[in-house]
């Protein structure tokens, strides 16, 4: 089982959560901003084999230049459009986080280029900004916010994890470790008004 940490937990900045998978394949899931990361990462492990992004919003990729110039990575999102993103995720992908195999869905509603993923062997959800602790969601009122979308999304999710999901990691605010599936569910009904 890969050892999952949020290394953002008490930075004093506008940042993301950032969350360090240890394993076979050691991954940053998003990088945040304004806080001093690369120290953060190498508190943990010696080195990084790859970055995967959520999304491109600032407060998600703010600290990208200092990740990737620090530990000579290459970043992964949906699109490769967007600055700093060096390959691909395609929909359904299946990505290698830490021991584990994760499907990586597109969830757009937050942004365009949004990512969950989800593994049944681990348990697992990153929900990046699609939902939060206790029935929130993200914002869709900046740039490429779309709340129907945002809704068909949050049900799509809904749709592929288990119902007793173990754990589902958000880009802000607590991870979920107790009914987790409720708190997705609590989500799309108050995204549906």
């Amino acid at each position: 089982m890969s050892q999952i940490r949020n290394l953002a937990n008490g930075a004093q900045a506008f940042t993301s959560n950032v969350f360090l998978v240890v394993g076979d394949r050691t991954v940053l899931v998003d990088v945040g901003n304004e806080f001093d990361v690369v120290s953060a990462v190498e508190d943990h492990t010696d080195g990084l084999d790859a970055v995967v992004l959520t999304h491109t919003h600032y407060d998600h990729v703010g600290n990208l230049s200092d990740v990737t110039a620090a530990f000579d990575v290459d970043v992964w999102g949906y699109d490769t459009d967007q600055d700093g993103v060096d390959h691909a995720i395609a929909d359904d992908e299946t990505v290698t986080l830490g021991d584990d195999s994760y499907r990586a869905m597109h969830t757009p509603g937050h942004k365009n280029d949004h990512l969950c993923l989800y593994s049944t062997d681990a348990n697992v959800l990153f929900a990046g900004d699609l939902v939060f602790a206790n029935g929130s969601f993200g914002r869709t009122d900046l740039e490429e916010g779309d709340r129907d979308l945002l809704v068909e999304s949050i049900d799509r999710v809904l749709d592929a994890v288990d119902e007793g999901l173990g754990v589902m990691h958000t880009g802000h605010g607590p991870s979920v470790t107790d009914r987790a599936y409720d708190n997705i569910e609590l989500a799309v009904q108050a995204a549906r008004f």
